[in-house]
């Protein structure tokens, strides 16, 4: 069994911090419940401005290790693991969040899972050759037998794999979001996950 498991907001609970962050940085109070874009900068009102410092203020390694973790998440991959499961952490964090972006992992018993930076849309400056980095190239030759992603963003990232089961788990920002064909289920938590991997 291959399992693709994204890292924000599947893993650890960012866009709650980020809606600390924004209130604390620009007076932008905007609760969980009404973050309804995956592009903060639209949840949050933001300018090109303030947004670029919000996002430089999530990365900072003390913030990123600040994060909460998902309920349950590495109680389920981690019996993945055991029962022989390949399963590959692959986030859309830049390259330069990697070291505390993996500490965070190691701190939260997630240590024998391998986390890859997708460099998905081009933007990131890119290490060549590294055992983190993945261009899109290399992506698309993995196969995956299920996805636990929350982004739509990312949907188009598995259009090469007709046969995927992606699970989405329920966030704010997808709720009103059309799920592409019936290859698609809505989760709400890592016990819905498990259950429909072992289904």
């Amino acid at each position: 069994m291959n399992i693709y498991v994204d890292y924000d907001d599947c893993l650890c609970e960012t866009a709650r911090a980020f809606t600390v962050i924004a209130e604390r940085l620009f007076g932008k109070k905007v609760p969980y419940e009404e973050v309804r874009f995956f592009n903060l900068q639209d949840s949050f009102e933001l300018t090109d401005e303030e947004y670029e410092l919000l996002m430089i203020e999530g990365h900072r390694p003390e913030v990123l290790l600040s994060y909460e973790e998902t309920p349950g998440a590495s109680r389920v991959l981690n019996e993945w693991l055991d029962l022989g499961y390949d399963v590959k952490i692959i986030t859309g964090r830049p390259f330069s969040s990697y070291e505390p972006s993996r500490r965070w992992l190691d701190e939260h018993g997630f240590n024998r899972v391998k986390m890859f930076c997708l460099n998905k849309y081009g933007r990131d400056a890119f290490i060549k050759d590294s055992d983190f980095n993945m261009e899109l190239g290399d992506y698309y030759r993995m196969r995956f037998d299920f996805a636990v992603e929350d982004s739509p963003m990312a949907f188009r990232f598995f259009n090469h794999l007709p046969e995927l089961k992606v699970l989405v788990y329920d966030r704010p920002w997808n709720e009103e979001c059309l799920l592409p064909n019936s290859n698609y289920s809505r989760v709400v938590n890592w016990n819905q996950i498990r259950e429909m991997v072992f289904d």
